[in-house]
């Protein structure tokens, strides 16, 4: 309850201090009350952890720190409630008038901080861990995070091998069974991202299966796998019948992740899946009995980890690299894994809070010690551990922590999402000077980087991740006074009472709300789970408190006036609803912060009040076609997130326009995140400097619309050339993103020092510009994603910076920090060079060995993409070679993916690749000297029939169109791998892709 009370004081103390001076506090007459009132908060906040020691042995201390976490409560909904009714007499200029819930609340306070046991407190107890927040470096997760013992690494080759030789069962069954936290979903990842799994089969899928998992919304996450679009409101009955339909005649590959109850299969997906050709399905589980009851033919236990091996994750985790300081603390780790129960989570999570201490084994002592007073909070070792974890938190980060459970198990944790509603809730301080958005992010990413919250690698700027399920019911049991997590049908008054949060798990296509007469509900926040279900009205008139209210993915089709009643309201979701408009009442939510509106596709405009919403710092409407706004969104000072700002052409001076005008953007200082959409109405906007002063904006996407008549007039695309010319960004941006851009050369601030932060950078369906802009020199980019680029026909010397006639620095890097290159749709593109060797022979006259001299100079001086780890080239029909400089200068290369290349004729002399994936090549005929490859699937490649030079390669997967060519290089390669490596090549076989 400390981290809750600690959270809540501080909070209190910071907005108490703001609001005293507040013109809006002191036209109510109420700043002495406040006074003390701060004071008698300040003093309370000082015993506060002695408090916490005491209350487990005493009942009476329980039950004061139960009625001051109420009071602060309560005080903190009253300042809501005095802002407001200050706001409204200072528009009318009344005399002041003393606010009698301010002083009831101040007589509560009092009562607290004069009740007998708050004498015996001792106030000189303060936790020493509060320091600031460190701020991670951000950065790509191209390889996989550690895996020590050799078990996972032999356990997951037999288990493919298991797969592969079952690929052709109709529905064969595998099941990986341990206790939680021990690493069955680790085995099972690496099993289902194996190469050769991957190529086996037509269709792939991972749901995972949570306790209280829904039917409909399971039905829909396999769907979305496997790429299928489903409508709202479809039965289960219909879903099934789509997912049968969509696999006919079809091999699949199933994970159902941490299944805990049989009939997942038995009832819902047997029969959908009964009209498959093959199929293997792979099931994780606590549960022997689960495996027994769905008929599963091979069962693999994941043991704990031995003692050994235990060790080895604890140090690699806590980064110690040193032989001696492994050796020095080997005993007293030993005893730490011993007390994690021998489980990886408990140790990872172990080592992050150790990781932070000075790795001194008296400090690793010290530690360990704290376990004797553990068991009062969770009865077993392994709890213990997650616990002291959690304990090692700074208060901050503890209440972030906690809210994370209200995610149902399983959850994708989005960042921006989960940022959102820590802010809307009041848990970030601020800091002068930066965003909250800033700060909680830094939060976010403390959090990942003590294993609290588990990073998703499939996405490599740390934006999504989740929370095991062993941490979210430890999270649950520390809040579970105040969190409620399922059915709110069940509820009854007396629970309501003391909740706070609520996540609705909806059984029914009802949500139906509990009785709650004669009881004061005082929930903040209230969540649902995704699923087509209908609301009762009365959830608005019931739940007066409410900070957070998220109605995303539900049948709600309107929403009532009363809504504008809800004054404490921060954060309002209604992404994906049937909504068609807003009530006008909307204007009096004085302290909503969020109004998100994604793909809500009958709302096609906003009421006139929105601009009235003073507080508002993110409104997102990305997928709604909104064509009615009201002008005057630039006094939304606070704006920091807004997608999308549909621009209008700047013609009409309405009240009520058809998008807002650009220079409006001029008083949005705080903006962090913004899309631009219908850029090519903005020929007639002043554009002049209204994005060069954001010094916060991190994020920009600009985006103009597809031409009806799919062509352009001259003057459009001068306009719109023009228009991108005065969209000059600021120097902190980091991610760019240019979308349909239909002009022929990119703006002049592209080769200058503007960009000098951006890290993403994103060119989509820039369709007419001929030559890639000069991007060369960005000294912080790492990732560039080139797509649709259909003018391009040759990418030369100018892409490295190495233009016709210019001296090449000897300290020149091109691209200094890119990690991944994507080339995707560039139907036209032919040729691609680094160095222009002829024009070099031109400069140094008609001497042949001045000429060779010449031709290798360049590349000598120039450094090419030195950090370059993936390069994928896809729909590129006409590209006739790469480069030879990949490979021999961008030594970082490990990965090569091609599709699409018809014209490419050779892949060879590329020593530093180690995965090479070429697909539907069909002018390729060789592929050679790749001397550090280890992984090569081919398939669509009717003409390659010479492969050589491939001394390390350890796993070749073959497209089931190839086996007939392949016979004339695979037996060669088996050979010389025998020879080379005394066993046999890993050769597999895969559906063509």
């Amino acid at each position: 309850m400390a981290a809750i009370l600690e959270t809540l004081l501080k909070s209190s103390v910071n907005k108490l201090q703001d609001v005293i001076m507040d013109e809006a506090i002191l036209i109510l007459g109420v700043e002495k009350e406040l006074t003390k009132l701060l004071r008698r908060v300040e003093l309370i906040q000082c015993c506060i952890y002695d408090a916490e020691k005491r209350r487990i042995k005493e009942q009476a201390v329980n039950n004061w720190l139960g009625q001051l976490r109420d009071v602060i409560y309560d005080v903190d909904e009253v300042m809501d409630v005095a802002r407001c009714k200050g706001s409204k007499l200072l528009a009318d200029h009344p005399s002041p008038s003393s606010d009698k819930s301010i002083a009831c609340k101040g007589l509560l306070i009092e009562n607290i901080a004069n009740d007998k046991i708050f004498s015996t407190f001792n106030s000189s107890t303060q936790p020493t861990r509060n320091g600031p927040t460190s701020k991670l470096i951000r950065s790509s997760n191209l390889v996989e995070p550690n895996l020590v013992g050799k078990e996972i690494i032999h356990s997951s080759r037999k288990l493919v091998d298991l797969v592969l030789a079952h690929k052709e069962h109709k529905s064969y069954k595998l099941g990986i069974v341990g206790t939680g936290g021990v690493g069955k979903t680790t085995l099972a990842q690496k099993i289902y991202n194996d190469q050769k799994i991957k190529g086996s089969f037509k269709m792939h899928a991972w749901i995972c299966v949570s306790q209280d998992y829904n039917q409909i919304t399971l039905l829909k996450e396999f769907l979305r796998n496997i790429g299928v679009h489903h409508e709202q409101g479809e039965t289960i009955t219909e879903l099934q019948r789509k997912v049968a339909e969509t696999i006919e005649g079809k091999s699949f590959f199933l994970v159902l992740d941490d299944m805990w109850h049989s009939n997942v299969w038995t009832d819902l997906l047997r029969s959908a899946l009964h009209e498959t050709t093959s199929g293997v399905i792979l099931v994780t589980t606590r549960d022997d009995q689960i495996t027994k009851r769905i008929g599963v033919e091979h069962t693999h236990r994941v043991d704990l980890m031995s003692v050994d091996v235990g060790w080895e994750l604890l140090w690699k985790s806590m980064n110690i690299d040193e032989e001696k300081e492994v050796q020095n603390l080997r005993n007293t780790g030993i005893e730490i894994v011993r007390k994690c129960g021998h489980l990886p989570l408990a140790i990872k999570v172990t080592a992050s809070a150790l990781a932070s201490r000075d790795l001194t084994e008296n400090e690793c002592k010290r530690y360990l010690a704290k376990y004797v007073g553990s068991h009062s909070m969770l009865s077993d070792e392994i709890g213990g551990a997650l616990y002291l974890s959690y304990d090692e938190l700074p208060h901050r980060l503890k209440q972030c922590f906690l809210y994370c459970a209200l995610y149902v198990e399983g959850s994708i944790i989005e960042r921006e999402e989960v940022t959102l509603l820590w802010i809307a809730e009041g848990f970030i301080e601020e800091r002068q000077g930066q965003l909250l958005e800033d700060i909680a992010e830094e939060y976010y990413h403390e959090l990942i980087h003590r294993n609290l919250l588990q990073q998703d690698i499939s996405y490599f700027d740390m934006s999504h991740c989740k929370m095991h399920d062993l941490l979210r019911q430890l999270a649950l049991k520390i809040s579970r006074e105040e969190c409620f997590i399922g059915d709110v049908e069940t509820l009854r008054g007396g629970n309501m009472s003391k909740l706070r949060r609520i996540t609705a798990v909806i059984k029914k296509d009802m949500l139906v709300l509990p009785r709650v007469d004669k009881v004061d509900v005082k929930v903040r926040t209230f969540l649902t789970v995704k699923g087509p279900w209908r609301i009762e009205d009365t959830l608005f008139k019931r739940f007066l408190l409410l900070r957070v209210l998220v109605l995303n993915y539900s049948l709600v089709r309107s929403i009532p006036a009363y809504i504008g009643k809800l004054i404490h309201l921060r954060l309002l979701n209604l992404d994906y609803t049937g909504i068609s408009c807003l009530p006008e009442s909307i204007g009096s939510l004085k302290n909503l912060q969020v109004l998100s509106l994604k793909w809500c596709h009958d709302l096609h405009n906003l009421p006139s009040t929105v601009t009235q919403l003073s507080s508002l710092r993110c409104l997102n409407l990305f997928g709604t076609e909104i064509n009615k706004v009201p002008k005057g969104i630039g006094k939304l000072k606070f704006l920091t997130y807004l997608r999308d700002y549909s621009v209008c052409d700047g013609s009409d001076d309405a009240i009520v326009e058809d998008g807002w005008k650009l220079e409006e953007l001029s008083s949005l200082s705080q903006m962090r995140c913004l899309v631009l959409v219908k850029l090519e109405r903005a020929a007639h906007c002043s554009i002049s400097d209204v994005l060069t002063d954001k010094e916060h904006l991190k994020k920009l996407v600009l985006t103009w619309s597809i031409c009806g008549e799919g062509t352009y007039s001259e003057e459009d695309v001068c306009n719109t050339e023009k228009v991108l010319e005065q969209l000059i960004p600021p120097h902190n941006l980091e991610n760019l993103a240019i979308v349909r851009f239909f002009g022929q050369r990119y703006p002049t601030w592209f080769g200058t020092t503007c960009l000098s932060s951006l890290i993403y950078l994103k060119l989509i369906d820039v369709q007419s510009c001929v030559h890639l802009p000069p991007i060369w020199q960005l000294p912080n980019l790492k990732h560039l994603r080139i797509e649709g680029a259909h003018a391009v026909t040759k990418v030369g010397p100018e892409f490295v910076g190495c233009k016709k006639g210019d001296l090449v620095c000897n300290d020149l890097v091109a691209f200094p920090k890119l990690e991944s290159l994507i080339f995707m749709d560039t139907p036209n593109w032919e040729v691609w060079s680094f160095f222009d060797k002829k024009v070099v022979a031109d400069e140094r006259g008609e001497d042949g060995a001045a000429d060779i001299q010449k031709e290798n100079a360049p590349s000598a001086r120039l450094r090419l993409l030195p950090r370059l780890v993936e390069l994928c080239l896809h729909g590129c029909p006409k590209l006739r070679d790469l480069p030879q400089e990949l490979g021999k200068d961008t030594t970082c290369l490990k990965e090569l993916n091609l599709r699409g290349l018809n014209n490419l004729k050779a892949v060879e002399d590329r020593p530093e690749l180690f995965e090479l994936r070429i697909v539907d090549c069909e002018g390729l005929e060789k592929v050679s000297n790749l001397p550090h490859v280890t992984k090569l699937r081919v398939g669509g490649c009717p003409n390659l029939s010479h492969i050589e030079g491939l001394g390390n390669l350890q796993q070749l997967g073959v497209d089931e169109d190839m086996q007939e060519i392949s016979s004339r290089w695979v037996p060669r390669l088996q050979e010389q791998h025998q020879r080379l490596h005394g066993e046999d090549l890993d050769l597999y076989h895969t559906e063509t892709a």
